[in-house]
């Protein structure tokens, strides 16, 4: 089977699948006892399993084998979205999981769009999580992609303050991101600001600065935010990860 399937730890070299993910084996899949599915704890550790029994309410698996993830980047990345319409906020999840940022943190700043109530934006996240679910599947990616509720501008850059790179994408910069340079180390970490439909303010980038980020540019076009927020992903794992 292509696709890989998240599991909890297994027990006694047992694990069991359930919910959707369980007809999407028997009904979709058509497997049967004796077929190999690949599965994964959501955490790095990657497992292959042997189908046992598939019943009415799951999938019982035998666990064959175990190992560290082959498909992770050595590099940890925090990507961060101004807020942008919820169709789009949604649409950047599969792409930004099968590129292998690490962490999604949407913020507030001058010219992002304004957060929704409580009880919509619990539901978002909720949704989101499903998303980033069923992305890992498809990817084969090894940790579900963390994502944050939406943060200030102020909550960005205090986050930041332990990352190797701070990467601020601007239209105002003309420095490209081919001039930064890797430490050399393993297991570096990069977070990149990319702001809203409006992009950010002098003064934003100002705070950035002085907190430690570098700006950049992403050539000489005008993105639009969600462009800009692969590139900027892409252009990351290509300088400092796996692509």
């Amino acid at each position: 089977m292509d696709q890989k399937f998240i599991i909890d730890t297994p027990t006694n070299d047992q694990a069991r699948l359930t919910g959707q993910d369980a007809k999407h084996i028997s009904r979709i899949l058509r497997a049967a006892p004796g077929d190999t599915l690949l599965l994964t704890d959501g955490r790095g550790t990657d497992y292959r399993g042997t189908i046992l029994e598939i019943q009415k309410d799951g999938v019982s698996i035998k666990i064959d084998q175990t190992e560290p993830s082959r498909t992770e980047s050595p590099l940890t990345l925090t990507l961060c979205n101004g807020m942008l319409k919820h169709q789009k906020m949604e649409s950047l999840i599969p792409a930004l999981n099968q590129l292998g940022v690490s962490q999604w943190i949407p913020f507030q700043c001058r010219y992002a769009i304004s957060n929704p109530d409580e009880k919509r934006m619990k539901k978002r996240l909720d949704r989101w999580q499903t998303i980033v679910k069923e992305s890992l599947k498809q990817c084969r990616r090894s940790r579900l992609m963390e994502i944050s509720s939406p943060v200030s501008f102020k909550g960005v850059l205090d986050h930041a303050r332990d990352y190797d790179h701070k990467i601020a994408f601007w239209e105002s910069s003309t420095t490209p991101l081919s001039e930064l340079t890797p430490l050399g180390k393993s297991g570096e970490t990069a977070i990149i600001l990319i702001g809203p439909e409006g992009g950010f303010s002098a003064e934003e980038m100002a705070l950035a600065e002085a907190a430690g980020f570098k700006t950049y540019s992403l050539g000489p076009r005008i993105l639009k935010a969600e462009t800009a927020t692969l590139t900027a992903a892409s252009l990351a794992q290509h300088f400092l990860g796996d692509l």
